[in-house]
Formats: structure tokens, C-alpha cells, sequence
């Protein structure tokens, strides 16, 4: 059998990893993707072969319309040719249009219902849908979707992207001392549901000033965000781009604060003392705060004492219940598997 996947984040790349080392044995796989920075560079990180068609539609509407619009003409031309059976995506709407109009059967994989946007375009159109059990089948059904055609996992998806294999011996941007790590991930800007007001900001103020004698690295998205954060602070932390495997800087953190998407919840699985400022509230993060394994706080203050509690403390309460939870999921890909079997 012939499957296409297309793939638009970095979280979708590593999610596609495993099928593609389960599903590549038997069948022939082509992937594509867009020109995204972050994804681009991820993809050389991890030696992973991708078509890159069309790009990134940036943050406004209008121009998000006219990348999809091109990306779908180029991307008809490339998947009429390959002529695969089946698509597999994670609700990309160039990949439901196209699978739709060609009549290729299309299972996708989601855990952000609060991408309203994307799911009106791709639900309707899609086959199967794979989800993390902690996500009611309703948030995903009233976009369209029959409830019947909803499979449920026992998982959220950092279980599956945290199980990567990393080079340990790459460049860390931490600096090689007896000091705490710390770890800073700005939020998503360019992104069709979230808000536009930073969050993070006085957040990073309060941290770089109260612990400016430990490693302070904070991950940037573009490069005018990366540029403004640098013009706020000056030398007192290392700005850096995602020019690093997510899963190599966790395991050399200390501390992470993140918005509440990929990295957050990759960073709770793995016992890493985890804070959520919560740019983008969705229902994993909830789990992930219900389960103690997330902190989620906004006030600067807050935060900064937090820190302070975690490094006079032990970590391995917070390891102890990130291996309980981990050993109760499932493996999502082993679902796939078995729907593409029937």
C-alpha cells in the first residue's frame, strides 16, 4: 500500500517517527511538509526525509489563505502522481481537501479541539480520527465528525514523541558549570487560535533578574520575537532559535516554563519540575495539571518563588509520578495499525 502523510509542526515530525519505522516494512511512504522554519531544522536534526511544499501562511488571515491555496495546487500535482490508498495526517487542510477530492481514505490524529479554525476545515472530510482519551469525543464531534468514526487512546502524544532516541553529545546551549538550568519556551504567535498578548514577558523579567547566577537559556519561535526578547533583557540570559532536538535541552533542564503545548507536556512526562503560563489553554495541559505533574502559574512573582522551592527540594516525587502515569498509556500507533488492517 502507498500512504502519504503530511506533516506541518515539529511535534507532527517526531509523531510521525514511529509510524513510519512500524507502517515503513510493509508499505511505500512519501512525506511532505511546508517550509517552516522549526520543522525544516528538526528535520535535518533528526535525519528525516521530507518534500517540502509550499509554506507557513505566517499570522494573518489573508495569507494563510494564499499559502494553503498554492500548497494545495502543488501538493495535487505531487499526490495525484504518487496515487497513494491512504493519507495520514494530523487534521492538515490541505491533506483533507486533496484526500477528499482524489477519494483517498484520510485517518488523522488531534489533540487541540481549541483549533477551531482547522477543524472546521478537516473534520468533515476525514475518515478516522485518533485521539488522547482525556479529550471528550464531543469537543472533536460538534465540528462535524460522527462520533462513531472517533477512536479513543489511552495516551497523550508526548508519550510517543518523548520515547525518541537523542544524541547526547550534540552542542547544549547550557553552559557546563554547577548551576541550575533553566529553561524558557516563548509562546506560539503565528498560530490561527491563539491571542496575540504576551504572557511571558514580565515572567522572564522576574526570572532573569532574581536568578541571574544560574543557566538561563530561553527558546525563541522567529526571529522578531527572538530580537525583541533580546532588546528586553540584554545580556542576561541566552536567547536562542529551536536549533535543537526539544527532547536533548529537557534532558539536560533543571526547570522548564513553558506555554502549555508540545515541549510542556513532553517536560511533565519526563518528571522535569514543570511550569505552564498557559498561552493557549487546552485540555492536555488540564490533564497534566490534574495529574501534579504541571504547575500552572502567570504571576511572575509566583513563578519566581516556585523556582526557589524546587531547587532547595528533591525531584523525585515528581519522577516517581511521571513513571506511574506514563506505565498506565497505551501506544497510539499500535490503533493506527489496526484500523489500516481493517
Amino acid at each position: 500500500m502507498k500512504i502519504w502523510i503530511d506533516i506541518l509542526t515539529p511535534k507532527q515530525l517526531l509523531f510521525s517517527e514511529p509510524i513510519i519505522e512500524k507502517l515503513g516494512k510493509k508499505h511505500k511512504i512519501l512525506c511532505t511538509s511546508r517550509d517552516y522554519n522549526e520543522v525544516s531544522k528538526l528535520a535535518k536534526i533528526r535525519d528525516f526525509d521530507l518534500i517540502f511544499v509550499g509554506k507557513h501562511g505566517g499570522g494573518d488571515k489573508k495569507s494563510k489563505l494564499q499559502a494553503s491555496i498554492i500548497r494545495m495546487e502543488k501538493l495535487f500535482k505531487i499526490i495525484e502522481k504518487f496515487s497513494p490508498e491512504m493519507a495520514i495526517s494530523f487534521c492538515s487542510p490541505e491533506a483533507a481537501r486533496i484526500s477528499f477530492g482524489l477519494g483517498i481514505k484520510h485517518i488523522a490524529f488531534c489533540d487541540s479541539p481549541h483549533a477551531s479554525a482547522v477543524m472546521r476545515l478537516t473534520l468533515p472530510l476525514i475518515q478516522k480520527l485518533l485521539i488522547p482519551n482525556v479529550i471528550p469525543k464531543n469537543e472533536f464531534s460538534k465540528y462535524g465528525i460522527d462520533k462513531k468514526d472517533i477512536i479513543s487512546y489511552n495516551a497523550i502524544d508526548a508519550f510517543v514523541t518523548i520515547k525518541r532516541k537523542i544524541n547526547q553529545k550534540k552542542v547544549s546551549p547550557f553552559k557546563k558549570n554547577n548551576r541550575k538550568n533553566i529553561l524558557i519556551r516563548i509562546e506560539e504567535e503565528e498560530a490561527s487560535y491563539t491571542s496575540k498578548s504576551s504572557k511571558i514577558i514580565p515572567i522572564i523579567k522576574r526570572i532573569v533578574n532574581e536568578y541571574d547566577n544560574e543557566n538561563i537559556v530561553i527558546l525563541g519561535r522567529y526571529t522578531k520575537q527572538i530580537k525583541n526578547i533580546q532588546n528586553i533583557i540584554g545580556k542576561k540570559a541566552k536567547v536562542v532559535k529551536m536549533t535543537f532536538d526539544g527532547k536533548h535541552l529537557l534532558s539536560n533542564t533543571d526547570i522548564f516554563i513553558g506555554s502549555g503545548g508540545t515541549m510542556t507536556a513532553e517536560s511533565a512526562l519526563m518528571g522535569i519540575p514543570t511550569i505552564s503560563y498557559n498561552a493557549v489553554p487546552n485540555i492536555i495541559e488540564d490533564f497534566l495539571v490534574k495529574k501534579y505533574l504541571i504547575k500552572r502559574e502567570t504571576n511572575p512573582i509566583k513563578i519566581s518563588r516556585y523556582i526557589n522551592n524546587i531547587f532547595e527540594s528533591s525531584n523525585s516525587k515528581n519522577q516517581k509520578r511521571a513513571r506511574k502515569i506514563i506505565g498506565q498509556m497505551e501506544d497510539p500507533i499500535e490503533k493506527l495499525i489496526k484500523i489500516i488492517n481493517q
